[in-house]
C-alpha cells in the first residue's frame, strides 16, 4: 500500500492544483460582463490541418470589434478561425488515426492508407512530416485589428510545448505575420527525446487598384529525434526488474543522459537531424474591369480580372541525417548495424553518419483567364515550370573512409487547371493535370478532377472523382542516396497509382462518408530495416470512412470515426481492418455566458495486424509480415476543455488503458504497441493552454 501510495500521491496532488486552477478561472468569467469573442461552431472531423475549418467569427463588442478572415495560397475562399475545443488536434499535431513512436515528436504515420499521390522529384523522408511548418498550409490573414494567440502545454516526462502566432494588417491592403511552434520532451523509454522547432513568415500585399498581388512565404523546420531502435525485448515491460520504464534495454543510445537543460537546444547523440528552409514569393498582375461602389461618403474601388499573370519563386534548402556517436563507457551498438542493417563491413569506431542535402529552385510562369469577372472562383489555369536541382550525399563509415559526391539535375514540366465554384453554390469543379518533360522526372504525370454537387440542403453534398498518378520513385531508393543500405544496386520503374473515390456530406446531422478504392502497381517499400523492394504485381485497396456526431442527450454528444481497409492480392501493404475512434462526454455551457466546456472520454482502437516496422538508420518505416500486433485495451483518454471568452484550458489522462496489477503489481507498464518493439506511453498527464489577444 505503502508503494501504491507514493504513486497516487503525487498525481493526486497535481489533478487538484490544476482542476482549482481552472475552478478559478471559471469563477472570474462570471464576472465579466464581455461577449464571447469566438461564436460557437461544430464540425467533427476537422482535425490536424488542411483546407478544413470553422466558420465562426471573432465578435468583441463596438471598440474592440475585429473581422478576422483568411485564405490559403491556391484558394480564394475565406474561412473564419474555429472556437471549437473538443478537437485537441487542432492544436496539437496528433490527428486521431496517426500513431508515434511513443514519443510526442516522435517519427509518425497515418493508420489510413495514404500512398504519395504527387508526381516529380521527392527525396523520400516523410516519417517526420506530421510536424512540419509548409507553404501550403500557410493561412494568409485579414484583419481590422492585430490579433495573438499565445500557447503553452505541460506534460508528463518533461515534455513542453510553445506556441505564438501574431497576425496584423499594417496597411488596409499588407498583412503580415509569424507563427512559432516548439515541441520538446524526453519520452518514456531510453534514447527517445524530441527537440522540434518551427518558424513561418508572411505576408500578403494587395494595390489599391486591386491589379497587383503579392504573396510571401518564409518557412524553417528543425526536427531532431534521438531514436533507440526499440526495445531489445518487450517482455521487459512487465518484469520486476525494469519499475522505471527509463531504463529498459534498447537497442540504440543505451546509457546516453536523457537530462533536458535547455528546451532549445537539446543535444542527441544517436538519432535524426532534419532542417529545410523555404523562401516562396507569388505575384499576380491582374488585367480587366475597373468598377466602384459610391456611398455618400466614400468611393470603394472595385475590379473584376479577366487576365491574371502570375511568377512564383521558390528556394529551398534540405539536410537530412541520421548519426551515431558514441560516448565514453557506451560503445556503438555494433551488432544492430551489422545484423539488422547487414552492412559488409566492422564498424571500427564510435560513429556512424548519413546525410542527404538538396537545394531546389523553382520558377514557374501561370496564365489565369476568368470566363465569369464576377466569379473569381471560376477560372482556367496553364503555366510552365523549370526546377533546378543539386544533391550532396555524405557517407562517414568505419575507420578513416569518407565519400561525399554531388549531382545536379533538372525539371521541366507543364500544368493545366480548371475550378468552377458556381454562383449558386450548387457546383464545385476542379481538375488539374501536370507532366514533366525533360529531366529527373521526365515522364511523371498527375492527373485529377472531382465533382461535387449540393443535392439539396436536407439531403446534402455528394462528391465524386478520379485520380492517376505516375511517378518516379523517391530518391531514397536511388543507388546515389547515402542512405541506400541495401547491398544490391537495383533499378526501379515508375510507380502507377490510381485513385476512385467518391464522398457524401450532410451538414446538418453531421454526417461524412468517404469511400476510396486505390489501385496500384511497381509500388516501392522497404522490407526488413534496409532491403529496397518494389511490388510489379497489380494489386488494390478498398478504404470506407464514416464519421457522425450523435445527440445522446440535451448536452451529451457522441462522436464517432470509423475506417474500414482492406488489400485484396499480393501486397506489401499491411492496414488494420479496422480504426474506430470515439469521443463521449458533456458539452455545454453549465449556465455561465461566456463558458464553453467540454468534459468526457476518448477511445481508439485498431484491430489487429502486421505494422510497419522502423529503421532509424534511414528514417523509413518497412513492411513486416513476422509481428502481428494487438491492443491489451482501446487507447483511453479523459478530457476535459473548456473555453473562456478567449482563454481555452486542456486538461488530458492519456492512456489510461496501461493501467496493471499483475505480474508486478500496480502500475502503468500494460503499453500497447505501435509498431514492433516500439510501445506507446504509459499513463501521461497533460495541461496546457491558448489565449487569444486583440491589440
Amino acid at each position: 500500500m505503502s508503494k501504491l501510495s507514493a504513486i497516487i500521491t503525487p498525481v493526486k496532488s497535481r489533478l487538484i492544483t490544476l482542476i482549482g486552477s481552472l475552478a478559478c478561472l471559471l469563477l472570474f468569467s462570471t464576472l465579466l460582463h464581455a461577449q464571447d469573442p469566438f461564436s460557437r461552431f461544430r464540425n467533427f472531423g476537422g482535425g490536424g490541418g488542411g483546407r478544413s475549418g470553422g466558420a465562426d467569427t471573432l465578435a468583441h463588442r463596438k471598440a474592440d470589434t475585429i473581422t478576422l478572415n483568411y485564405r490559403y495560397l491556391d484558394s480564394s475562399r475565406y474561412q473564419k478561425l474555429d472556437s471549437s475545443v473538443y478537437d485537441f488536434s487542432r492544436k496539437m499535431p496528433q490527428p486521431p488515426t496517426w500513431i508515434n513512436l511513443g514519443n510526442n515528436g516522435a517519427a509518425a504515420r497515418n493508420l489510413v492508407f495514404s500512398p504519395r499521390m504527387i508526381s516529380g522529384w521527392d527525396p523520400g523522408w516523410h516519417a517526420y512530416d506530421l510536424y512540419l511548418f509548409t507553404v501550403d498550409q500557410t493561412k494568409f490573414y485579414q484583419t481590422t485589428k492585430p490579433y495573438t494567440e499565445l500557447g503553452y502545454f505541460l506534460g508528463g516526462k518533461s515534455e513542453q510545448f510553445i506556441g505564438v502566432q501574431h497576425t496584423q494588417n499594417v496597411r488596409p491592403n499588407w498583412n503580415i505575420g509569424f507563427e512559432y511552434r516548439l515541441i520538446n520532451s524526453i519520452g518514456a523509454f531510453p534514447n527517445i527525446n524530441t527537440n522540434h522547432s518551427n518558424i513561418r513568415l508572411h505576408s500578403w500585399y494587395q494595390s489599391k487598384n486591386k491589379r497587383y498581388q503579392n504573396f510571401f512565404v518564409l518557412v524553417s523546420n528543425k526536427l531532431a529525434a534521438a531514436e533507440n531502435g526499440g526495445l531489445q525485448n518487450p517482455a521487459d515491460l512487465n518484469s520486476i526488474n525494469y519499475s522505471d520504464q527509463a531504463t529498459l534495454p534498447v537497442f540504440l543510445g543505451n546509457g546516453l543522459n536523457r537530462a533536458t537543460t535547455n528546451i532549445f537546444n537539446t543535444p542527441i547523440s544517436t538519432g535524426t537531424h532534419y532542417v529545410n528552409a523555404t523562401f516562396m514569393m507569388r505575384q499576380q498582375y491582374d488585367l480587366g474591369q475597373k468598377d466602384s461602389i459610391v456611398t455618400d461618403t466614400t468611393v470603394i474601388p472595385l475590379f473584376y480580372p479577366r487576365l491574371r499573370l502570375e511568377h512564383n519563386i521558390s528556394y529551398s534548402t534540405y539536410r537530412y541525417t541520421f548519426s551515431d556517436d558514441s560516448i565514453a563507457g557506451s560503445p556503438l551498438n555494433t551488432a544492430y548495424y551489422t545484423g539488422k542493417l547487414n552492412l559488409p563491413y566492422v564498424l571500427t569506431t564510435d560513429s556512424f553518419l548519413r546525410r542527404d542535402r538538396w537545394k531546389d529552385l523553382t520558377n514557374d510562369f501561370s496564365i489565369y483567364q476568368f470566363p465569369d469577372s464576377k466569379n473569381p472562383q471560376q477560372f482556367i489555369k496553364v503555366g510552365a515550370t523549370l526546377q533546378l536541382l543539386q544533391g550532396t550525399f555524405d557517407t562517414a563509415l568505419a575507420g578513416p573512409i569518407a565519400t561525399a559526391h554531388r549531382l545536379k539535375e533538372q525539371n521541366v514540366f507543364v500544368h493545366g487547371e480548371y475550378r468552377n465554384k458556381t454562383r449558386n453554390q450548387k457546383w464545385d469543379v476542379e481538375a488539374f493535370g501536370k507532366l514533366y518533360l525533360n529531366g529527373l522526372n521526365t515522364g511523371d504525370y498527375n492527373a485529377y478532377i472531382s465533382l461535387k454537387r449540393l443535392l439539396g440542403r436536407r439531403i446534402g453534398y455528394l462528391q465524386v472523382g478520379f485520380q492517376n498518378v505516375n511517378r518516379t520513385p523517391s530518391f531514397v531508393f536511388d543507388a546515389a542516396s547515402s542512405f541506400y543500405l541495401d547491398t544490391l544496386k537495383r533499378s526501379f520503374s515508375k510507380e502507377n497509382t490510381t485513385n476512385l473515390f467518391a464522398s457524401f456530406e450532410q451538414p446538418q446531422i453531421h454526417l461524412k462518408l468517404r469511400g476510396s478504392y486505390y489501385l496500384l502497381s511497381n509500388y516501392t517499400y522497404f522490407q526488413d530495416y534496409y532491403k529496397e523492394r518494389q511490388e510489379s504485381a497489380l494489386f488494390n485497396l478498398l478504404q470506407i470512412t464514416a464519421e457522425k456526431e450523435f445527440i445522446v442527450a440535451r448536452h451529451l454528444k457522441w462522436r464517432a470515426l470509423a475506417v474500414v481497409q482492406q488489400v485484396a492480392g499480393s501486397s506489401p501493404v499491411h492496414v488494420p481492418l479496422l480504426t474506430v475512434y470515439n469521443q463521449i462526454g458533456y458539452e455545454g455551457s453549465l449556465g455561465f455566458p461566456n463558458l464553453l466546456l467540454d468534459v468526457g472520454t476518448e477511445m481508439r482502437y485498431i484491430s489487429w495486424y502486421k505494422a510497419d516496422g522502423y529503421s532509424p538508420a534511414n528514417g523509413q518505416y518497412f513492411s513486416q509480415s513476422s509481428t502481428t500486433l494487438h491492443q491489451h485495451l482501446p487507447d483511453i483518454t479523459a478530457y476535459m476543455h473548456l473555453r473562456i471568452r478567449s482563454f481555452t484550458a486542456y486538461l488530458r489522462a492519456e492512456n489510461l488503458n496501461s493501467i496493471a496489477f499483475s505480474p508486478r503489481g500496480f502500475g502503468w507498464y500494460h503499453n500497447n504497441f505501435v509498431a514492433p518493439n516500439y510501445p506507446s506511453p504509459g499513463f501521461v498527464i497533460r495541461f496546457g493552454f491558448f489565449w487569444g489577444f486583440v491589440n
